[in-house]
């Protein structure tokens, strides 16, 4: 294992509300593996509402945006031995992704720890994805990735209607969203490409269930899923919308076993060391499925995966990228190990915000059954 001195971590950035919170808790998981290894720890963090940026968390904090303008500035004064870019969410792989791309990290020697960039951009372009994943025979949606309006429109038509639209690099969901007319669609692309400057045109899967995986991966290729969640509504809700239950209770064991298979096959595929979140659109009548993304990165998934199933994802994610295996992470053969897959025994509910705010609204005696029926509907 390659001596380590000092490490830069890459935070989210500003926080806005419904996204990236999450990131505080995987950043200071991080934050937290490096003190224990005795590795001094710089964090790039502008948001002083975190616990990650408050003191004794980190060594040093530089509140600046984290961009490659002002990363590239830090690199240069404090010249670390590694960087840590999947603890920040989608705005630190993107930083992380042209600092690579711009060769900063190579002229100042800086090691990209666990993940490498080139299987992070195999998960976020759109169109790597889809060809990386089609080398091993893995289903994805019917798809194209586009840059311009013209190609979008063109690739829309082949597809046929209803089909889906999907920013790549962008956070949130920002820009996503299902058409059913091409009027519906330009205005859809317009926005779309406003956040990114390529968006994925694929079959639409609206309807189909929306399965998701954490699983965690270390360099000897020890890999397994850490939790199973299933969303409340079918895919055409956002996650971040719908209820999330964990562990997956509508789907049989063989089912989830197969998922779980694919899951494992795609990780070492892709090559993704640390923790990775992969979500699937799957018909539970014909067992037909497609992978819609990989997250190689924490996300919001992974935080409540964490809480869940009590395996610190983040805290195990941090020390794999400073080259622990995971029988080496914890005490072997005990539950602290991180060596196993924790068993849940019990049901996890994680209410959606828009579930809440609506009920907020309403006195104790509306909160009925009807009521719930009527969000349902």
């Amino acid at each position: 294992m390659k001596k380590l001195n000092k490490v830069l971590v890459l935070g989210s950035g500003a926080l806005k509300i419904g996204q990236a919170g999450e990131f505080d808790y995987s950043g200071s998981q991080a934050l937290k593996a490096l003190r224990e290894e005795g590795i001094r720890s710089v964090l790039v963090n502008p948001n002083v509402a975190t616990i990650q940026t408050s003191e004794g968390i980190a060594d040093k904090v530089y509140f600046l945006p984290v961009n490659t303008f002002f990363v590239t500035e830090i690199i240069k004064k404090e010249r670390p031995d590694g960087i840590l870019l999947a603890f920040g969410g989608q705005t630190a792989l993107n930083c992380g992704t042209e600092l690579y791309q711009s060769g900063v990290l190579e002229a100042y020697g800086v090691e990209v720890l666990g993940t490498s960039v080139e299987a992070i951009m195999n998960t976020e372009d759109r169109d790597l994805f889809v060809k990386e994943l089609n080398k091993v025979g893995l289903k994805v949606p019917v798809s194209q990735a586009c840059e311009t309006m013209e190609e979008a429109l063109v690739t829309a038509r082949r597809i046929g209607f209803p089909v889906m639209i999907r920013s790549a690099y962008a956070l949130g969901g920002l820009g996503s969203g299902h058409c059913s007319d091409e009027e519906s669609f330009r205005q859809t692309a317009e926005s779309a490409f406003t956040f990114a400057r390529q968006i994925l045109v694929e079959e639409s899967l609206k309807g189909w269930k929306e399965i998701e995986f954490e699983c965690i991966r270390d360099r000897s290729d020890r890999c397994f899923t850490v939790a199973s969640m299933e969303n409340f509504d079918p895919l055409g809700i956002h996650t971040g919308e719908s209820i999330v239950v964990a562990p997956i209770c509508s789907l049989s064991e063989e089912q989830v076993n197969m998922l779980q298979d694919i899951t494992i096959k795609c990780v070492r595929h892709l090559d993704i060391v640390g923790e990775c979140n992969i979500q699937f659109a799957f018909n539970a009548e014909t067992n037909d499925y497609r992978i819609i993304e990989i997250n190689a990165r924490l996300s919001r998934s992974s935080a409540l995966a964490s809480k869940a199933t009590g395996y610190p994802l983040a805290f195990v994610a941090a020390k794999i990228a400073l080259g622990y295996t995971l029988d080496q992470i914890g005490e072997r053969g005990t539950p602290n190990s991180a060596y196993y897959a924790p068993q849940l025994d019990y049901l996890i509910c994680n209410l959606a915000s828009a579930f809440i705010e609506a009920f907020c609204e309403k006195s104790l005696e509306e909160l009925s059954i009807k009521s719930w029926q009527e969000y349902n509907n």
